[in-house]
């Protein structure tokens, strides 16, 4: 499967959205990782919750987007960081 296979049903539901927008952005990482989760965001964009056990932190942000290849973008980049999981 090609990336932009994997990304297909995506595309088509963020097309049908108006652009430019504010974009909820959710993903939990291993604690380790976080670092590599700002570098997506700036910090300021962003929200944190620090799981029970302290293993893994779950990051919302909410950047202002032009477009869904730039959403799109986010996630073929946040999907480069292991043990990450998007929601």
């Amino acid at each position: 499967m090609t990336k932009k296979d994997l990304y297909s049903g995506l595309r088509e539901q963020l097309e049908l959205l108006e652009w430019p927008r504010i974009y909820p952005f959710k993903f939990i990482v291993p604690i380790d990782k976080v670092d590599e989760i700002y570098k997506l965001f700036r910090k300021q964009d962003t929200t944190t919750k620090v799981s029970k056990k302290g293993n893994y932190i779950s990051v919302t942000a909410k950047p202002f987007m032009y477009n869904s290849d730039k959403v799109i973008e986010v996630y073929e980049k946040a999907a480069e960081i292991d043990g990450i999981m998007a929601l």
